[in-house]
């Protein structure tokens, strides 16, 4: 259908065709969503109810109205804790129409507890702007004393949690003195008279250590510890703070900025104060451990000193084992010469008996020598004839082959002008000049020509 029809049948004239309950509550449902989207609704909760499917259904009404509401299984998983019949909250959601039985709802994205929505976003940017400067940073943190003489607490007189950390302190340390800073911490005005009590204790400089305290609450109980005039006033102070306001769960813009939180204003407490009971082992523990030192010590010069006595002989009595020792060692020296001088003995007579074994016999020996001789020389003149005779034929065989020989029988050598020996004439042509070598002398020729004579 065009949206000239569904504006023509709205307006009951003309003849279009009439749409079906399923697309007119589609086109109501589009139209919802599109015009109003999402937004916040606040009211009180009733008839809630979780499927097993995991949506939960409630209804939000308040003194003139009501109006279904769906929290999808995806969007309750993270809303701790679910809504209960009777609470006050706000909505973040989607208004729509269930097209199957043509109801209006509303289907919820996130839940908070009813009139805390301004809260969480001051506490939010309050949050981030300290952060930004710094505040919130372990640099500029201090540490606690280890062990305080005085402990200043910040809060209300009337309140328990003053009466806890009292008895904590007393249980633990009962020495540290305690002066308290009285100071509201709810209601109107309760930032500005902490501010002034964490001032007042910061001028008078009399604690090592200061507790701001307070117990439990809803949020808008604790909101007097979320003011930006607290947060100054903490950074301001010149004397270490600890922070135990609420329960665990409850953070506050003063435990960021202080330079301790605990989660509780008894943990707090126990921060700041030494367990004398641990102390007391701890002393008890070290005194056993000096004790055993010393005993070891006393040990120790005891058996050093019976070492000493035992060291310290009479000189008399010095002198006489001097002596005695002298004597064992003169007679162990006399003793040693003597081994000393046989051994030297022994060595020398074995030493000639094997010289006497080892001499050669020089007779027998110069007869050797004689027919030594006597075979050498017959040998060199055998050898040297036999040289001789070789010499002889070999100088015959070289002066059979030396061309000078053959020159003087009227041969003649033939070089070329590269000086090669030609032993081919057709090597040569006309016109060549050779060098003739005779046994005596050598000329020069030219070749006026050639017969290659191979017959």
């Amino acid at each position: 259908m065009t949206t000239d029809a569904r504006e023509l049948n709205l307006a009951g004239g003309g003849e279009a065709a009439p749409v079906s309950v399923t697309v007119l509550n589609a086109m109501a449902r589009g139209a919802i969503e599109e015009r109003l989207g999402a937004l916040w609704v606040a009211g009180e909760v009733s008839n809630f109810t979780r499927a097993v499917s995991g949506h939960c259904y409630f209804v939000l009404k308040d003194a003139q109205a009501q109006v279904r509401c769906t929290l999808f299984r995806h969007r309750a998983q993270y809303v701790k804790p679910l809504p209960a019949n009777g609470d006050q909250i706000e909505v973040l959601a989607v208004p729509s129409l269930y097209e199957a039985r043509g109801e209006f709802q509303l289907n919820v994205e996130q839940v908070r507890r009813g009139g805390l929505g301004r809260l969480f976003d001051a506490f939010e940017r309050l949050k981030q702007k300290l952060r930004d400067e710094g505040l919130f940073d372990a640099a500029r943190k201090r540490e606690l004393p280890l062990f305080p003489r005085r402990v200043g607490i910040v809060t209300s007189p009337s309140g328990a949690a003053l009466r806890d950390v009292l008895s904590t302190l007393r249980r633990r340390m009962p020495s540290i003195e305690v002066i308290i800073y009285p100071t509201l911490v709810q209601g109107a005005g309760a930032g500005a008279s902490i501010a002034e009590a964490l001032a007042r204790a910061a001028h008078r400089a009399e604690c090592d250590v200061l507790l701001l305290c307070r117990g439990g609450g809803s949020m808008e109980d604790l909101w007097a510890f979320n003011e930006e005039v607290v947060a100054r006033a903490l950074v301001d102070s010149p004397i270490p703070v600890v922070t135990g306001i609420g329960h665990e769960t409850d953070f506050t813009i003063a435990d960021f900025v202080a330079d301790l939180r605990a989660p509780t204003p008894t943990g707090a407490a126990e921060m700041v104060s030494p367990d004398r009971a641990q102390w007391r082992a701890r002393w008890v523990q070290l005194r056993q451990r000096w004790r055993r030192a010393v005993l070891r010590q006393l040990e120790n010069r005891i058996q050093r000193l019976d070492g000493l006595s035992r060291r310290l002989v009479h000189p008399g009595e010095q002198l006489r084992q001097r002596s005695a020792a002298l004597a064992g060692m003169h007679e162990r020296l006399r003793r040693a010469a003597e081994r000393s001088v046989e051994r030297a003995r022994w060595r020398l007579a074995q030493g000639l008996s094997q010289w006497r074994d080892a001499r050669p016999d020089l007779r027998h020996d110069a007869l050797r020598l004689r027919q030594l001789r006597a075979a050498l020389a017959t040998n060199m003149m055998r050898r040297q004839h036999g040289l001789s005779t070789r010499l002889a034929r070999l100088a015959g065989t070289l002066a059979a082959l030396d061309p000078r020989l053959v020159l003087e029988r009227g041969y003649a050598i033939v070089r070329d002008a590269s000086g090669s020996v030609v032993s081919d004439a057709a090597r040569l042509r006309a016109g060549d000049a050779v060098d003739l070598h005779f046994a005596r002398g050598h000329a020069q020729a030219r070749v006026e020509g050639t017969d290659d004579d191979t017959a």
